[in-house]
């Protein structure tokens, strides 16, 4: 035979035998197989994350992060959105010669500083503006109007919302009554300028989520809404206190979320301390994303840290890596 029909023989052989060794080693997986692969793929949360300033305000106040890098914190932190908390800001422009003037520049430099970190501003809480359920009727209205400036400021920042306290009156039939009035007449004004006013279960009758959602349905405009916390459900303190005292009757917190969950344009995840696993102490975080996954919530949840054993930015990343893993558990 001649020399190159053997090689050419050869050669088809070699590559025949190649194959069949190919399509041997080569395993397609069963349907059951292929299901189990499927199902373990890493999907991604129903939510987006977001770092709520008061899981830093020590190190804030203490100089070791400067208040107008937040934005760059979080962003680093791997957060896609910031919620500010108004009373870090105070000292910025109440003792100005001009306060107006010195409010705007606040908000200007909040802008450009979220703007170069390419994160989304969403909302400011508010705090010190006086009580919006105070049983004095112009000392709730004065109420309104310093929390007017804020509304502008998330109007400026582009943020959709307000989170607001609603203190004041102490009596539940009393409170639904005033709260009502205080959260109407914000809520007029912050539509004006397409922002959402929010409040956040934040102690004593605000913690009742039953009343609070009473409140909510008797305001009754598209604007007003809540930010169930998954915490903050203390009823009563002792010493008669609003904070900083042992908390004497709680609202049950799953039961609290739950009913401000129709209602939610916010959500945040409280923390406090996390076992060896990286579960929170006292609360089960799976059981509330169940919660929130259920009545339909798509938007961010904040992380908001408040404990003692870690030092802020572990407790930031223990809290956000909670809230990834607790998600991957869910049907």
């Amino acid at each position: 035979m001649h020399k190159t029909i053997i090689k050419g023989l050869i050669f088809l052989f070699l590559v025949s035998a190649c194959k069949n060794k190919t399509t041997e080693n080569t395993i397609t997986p069963t349907k059951e197989e292929q299901s189990t692969i499927e199902k373990t793929e890493e999907i991604p949360p129903f939510f987006e994350l977001s770092l709520a300033q008061w899981s830093i305000h020590k190190a804030i106040k203490s100089g070791e992060i400067d208040i107008f890098d937040f934005a760059k914190k979080a962003k680093e932190l791997g957060f896609t959105g910031i919620e500010y908390v108004s009373q870090l800001y105070t000292n910025k422009y109440k003792d100005s010669k001009d306060p107006e003037k010195a409010f705007k520049q606040l908000v200007d430099t909040l802008q450009l500083k979220s703007k170069a970190s390419n994160i989304q501003n969403l909302l400011i809480m508010i705090d010190h503006e006086g009580d919006l359920a105070a049983i004095d009727e112009k000392e709730r209205n004065q109420s309104v109007e310093n929390h007017k400036k804020w509304v502008d400021a998330a109007q400026a920042l582009g943020c959709h919302s307000i989170r607001v306290n609603l203190f004041g009156s102490n009596d539940p039939k009393q409170w639904i009554e005033v709260a009502t009035d205080g959260l109407q007449k914000l809520s007029a004004y912050a539509a004006t300028k397409k922002i959402n006013v929010i409040v956040e279960n934040h102690g004593y009758l605000s913690s009742n989520a039953s009343l609070l959602i009473t409140v909510i349905k008797n305001v009754n405009t598209p604007n007003c809404g809540t930010l169930p916390d998954f915490g903050n459900f203390c009823l009563e303190r002792e010493e008669g206190k609003r904070w900083g005292t042992k908390c004497l009757k709680e609202y049950p917190k799953y039961k609290g979320v739950q009913e401000m969950m129709p209602f939610a344009k916010a959500v945040s995840a409280k923390s406090y301390d996390f076992d060896s696993e990286g579960n929170e102490t006292t609360i089960d975080y799976k059981k509330m994303l169940e919660i929130i996954k259920a009545a339909g919530y798509q938007g961010y949840i904040g992380v908001e840290y408040e404990g003692e054993r870690l030092e802020e930015i572990e407790g930031v990343i223990a809290t956000r890596d909670l809230l990834i893993n607790a998600s991957k558990q869910l049907n």
